[in-house]
């Protein structure tokens, strides 16, 4: 029988992992010049990357995502791991949105047209927080 808990998560499971997982897989054979564009934006925002070669980079960005979203569907793994999986995916996200010149307006935290591609995956933040909370929730009654 399937826990109400897991029927109320299913539907931002489901979708958030196909979502997560088809970028993982659409990255995992990602040629040079995908990986050098892949990899230098990241470095610019997190420099410890610059140190990985942009094809490795690029693999483990996305096992990354591959792992993620496959956590997100398998429903055996707990809510609070995939989400927590998914909140620090997010995260960096967003770090790269919130680091990277001209994805903001000035003085502001609303997105540029340029930066709309990464505000948006606030909702991968918002939907890891809920999965990491809901299942809190549930092992206090």
């Amino acid at each position: 029988m399937i826990s109400r808990t897991l029927l109320r998560q299913l539907p931002a499971r489901v979708t958030t992992g196909a979502y997560v997982l088809n970028s993982g897989l659409g990255k995992l054979h990602a040629d040079r010049q995908a990986a050098e564009s892949m990899h230098g934006w990241a470095a610019n925002t997190y420099p410890l990357l610059g140190k990985l070669d942009p094809q490795r980079f690029a693999a483990l960005l996305a096992a990354g995502e591959i792992v993620t979203g496959l956590a997100l569907l398998v429903p055996l793994v707990p809510a609070r791991v995939a989400g927590a999986a998914l909140t620090g995916f997010g995260g960096a996200l967003l770090g790269l949105y919130l680091r990277t010149p001209g994805m903001r307006r000035e003085g502001s935290l609303r997105p540029t047209e340029e930066g709309i591609s990464l505000a948006k995956d606030v909702w991968l933040v918002g939907i890891g927080l809920s999965l990491v909370l809901d299942d809190a929730k549930r092992e206090d009654r």
